[in-house]
């Protein structure tokens, strides 16, 4: 198994309002890490309905778009510089997704889904959040029950929205530390798995898992069925700061050495 550690994949910045540094400083950052790409991952939502927003409109994306050419021609002697997408998705409006992401050519389309609508709630609940009210409503709901729609999910996401790559597989819940994989979410990972190679996707090895669990998201199990499946992988920090860019990178020769 094999994956390029001298490309950071997933990377976002302040624009996305959740994350600090400018398209720069990231472009700064990847350069002194030794890298030789670097790609802007940030984020798209459609239709939904959360308290604070942490996606990009589409004066963001304009504006993104202006800084990233720029960067482009400044940097592009020492590092390729990509401007992509992570688009989240929302099973009631692929259509308007599938129209947004037709306006502009991306390098890298990245898929995944933070926010679900859960009975009883205004807001749609945000699955990746630490936020207390968040962790609160999926112990109410059922962490187990929402795994298996989020998994349920991302399998539609991955037969509806052409994408280069699959991220944050099995990084739903992942602020409830208790929660285990069972045998029917086994059987939906390989489902997912089945269909992220029916669509010549990459899966995502997200370095942040490094900081949450003490291994990346997947887990290794994950990678290496994605391996038997002989499904392309991509490698990212997910880095919400210009430190984080390339982070944990070394530790994933040795990771996939064993699989």
């Amino acid at each position: 198994m094999n994956v390029d550690i001298h490309s950071d994949t997933h990377i976002h910045t302040s624009l996305c309002r959740h994350a600090s540094g400018t398209m720069e400083e990231y472009v700064v950052g990847a350069i002194n890490q030794g890298l030789a790409r670097l790609v802007f991952l940030e984020h798209l939502e459609e239709g939904i309905n959360a308290h604070f927003r942490s996606w990009l409109t589409e004066k963001d994306f304009a504006e993104y778009f202006e800084e990233g050419r720029r960067l482009q021609k400044r940097y592009g002697e020492r590092i390729e510089i990509g401007l992509g997408v992570e688009v989240g998705y929302n099973p009631d409006c692929p259509d308007r997704i599938l129209e947004r992401l037709g306006r502009r050519k991306w390098d890298r389309v990245g898929l995944s889904c933070h926010f679900f609508k859960v009975d009883g709630y205004d807001e749609h609940l945000n699955v990746l959040s630490n936020n207390p009210r968040n962790i609160e409503i999926v112990e109410r709901y059922g962490d187990r029950r929402l795994l298996s729609r989020y998994f349920a999910t991302l399998t539609e996401a991955v037969q509806t929205i052409p994408a280069d790559v699959l991220c944050h597989l099995d990084a739903g819940l992942r602020h409830q530390p208790n929660l285990k994989l069972e045998d029917s979410h086994w059987q939906q990972i390989d489902t997912l798995l089945d269909e992220v190679k029916l669509a010549s996707m990459a899966l995502e090895i997200n370095t942040s898992g490094y900081k949450h669990r003490g291994l990346p998201f997947p887990l290794p199990e994950i990678i290496s069925l994605a391996g038997d499946k002989s499904i392309a992988l991509a490698l990212g920090s997910d880095a919400h700061s210009p430190s984080e860019v390339g982070r944990h990178f070394d530790k994933i020769p040795a990771l996939l050495a064993n699989k």
